[in-house]
């Protein structure tokens, strides 16, 4: 069984379902580090943010969205 924690001020948290017992011992790997994001995409991440969220039906009904036809 393997947990997804956190460190937090230099310790790892893990989530509330992991239900280790007291002095068990636990070997901890990093994940593959992230690379810094570049400019460009930080700036359409920061405009995709402000956009409206997208109708419910949209899959469904993208025509309709998209070119304007009628709903089915």
């Amino acid at each position: 069984m393997s947990y997804i924690g956190t460190v937090k001020n230099g310790v790892v948290e893990l989530p509330p379902e992991a239900k280790l017992r007291e002095g068990e011992q636990v070997q901890v790997s990093p994940l593959a580090e992230r690379k810094p994001m570049n400019e460009r995409t930080r700036r359409l991440l920061e405009i995709a943010a402000k956009m409206p969220p997208l109708p419910s039906d949209f899959a469904e009904q993208h025509d309709h969205y998209i070119h304007g036809t009628p709903k089915r």
